[in-house]
Order: C-alpha cells, then sequence, then structure tokens
C-alpha cells in the first residue's frame, strides 16, 4: 500500500533551537508523529542559521512518517541581522532605526531567490528594499 498524506503543517522555528514545546508540539502533535525525531532533524539542518526564524513545511503520511521542507530565513531577520538591530521601527515612515547597504540587500537576495515570488533578481531586489523601508531602515548605494 502507497503512503497517503494526512495533513501538512507550516510553522518557524528558530534555526537550530526547535523544542518540543509550541509551535512544533501544537502543529504536529495532532498527527503522532515522533517529535524528538522531528526535534532532531531539524536542528542538524539547520544549525547554521543559528536563531533565524526558519520557514518549514512538514507533510505527514499515514504512517506516521514525516517529510520536512526548510526555507531560507525570513527576510525581516536577515535585514535586522545586517543591519546590526535588535526590532525594527514602530513608526516607519516617521522613524529610521538604521541603514543596510546595497551590497548587503544583493546578498539577501542571492540567499533568499529560491524562496522568493520575483521574476528575476532585481525584482527580488525591490522587494527586499520594500522590506527594509517598512522596518525603518534607510537603503544606501
Amino acid at each position: 500500500m502507497a503512503k497517503q498524506m494526512v495533513g501538512q503543517a507550516r510553522f518557524q522555528v528558530p534555526g537550530g533551537q526547535a523544542t518540543p514545546a509550541p509551535p512544533v508540539g501544537t502543529s504536529l502533535g495532532k498527527y503522532g508523529i515522533n517529535l524528538g525525531q522531528f526535534v532532531q532533524q531539524f536542528n542538524e539542518r539547520t544549525k547554521e542559521s543559528m536563531g533565524l526564524r526558519i520557514p518549514v513545511v512538514v507533510r505527514v503520511y499515514n504512517d506516521r512518517s514525516f517529510e520536512m521542507e526548510t526555507k531560507s530565513p525570513a527576510a525581516v531577520d536577515l535585514l535586522k541581522q545586517a543591519a546590526g538591530i535588535a526590532k525594527g521601527a514602530g513608526n516607519p515612515p516617521r522613524e529610521k532605526v538604521g541603514t543596510v547597504t546595497r551590497a548587503q540587500i544583493d546578498d539577501i537576495v542571492k540567499r533568499k531567490m529560491a524562496d522568493l515570488n520575483a521574476r528575476d533578481a532585481e525584482h527580488a531586489r525591490r522587494l527586499i528594499e520594500g522590506t527594509a523601508r517598512s522596518m525603518g531602515l534607510d537603503v544606501e548605494d
């Protein structure tokens, strides 16, 4: 008998720091999979992105096996890391909290290109620049 998918869960977890507690436990517990095995595999796969939020899609099958797909870290986290800030501005049009350069934006675009809904690198750059502006960051040349 072939494996049938019984569910799919999407959530974000800090890289290399997953635990069976929420959001992992609440999202996957209802499917009855081995949470310890998931946590171990996720932490091993994402240890180089320690602390950055990693989006993950988990497909669960009828034999309680699972398939995990990790994406690139969230653009907001990468921008905060590049600018050296803890959080974005409360009122972005009036309040500026830092700056990022085009070179830093290009590095983020290269890292996120596979997960972005962009037709080319220029369009992806504009998406990331828009995210930076909405956080209260200035983009410099």
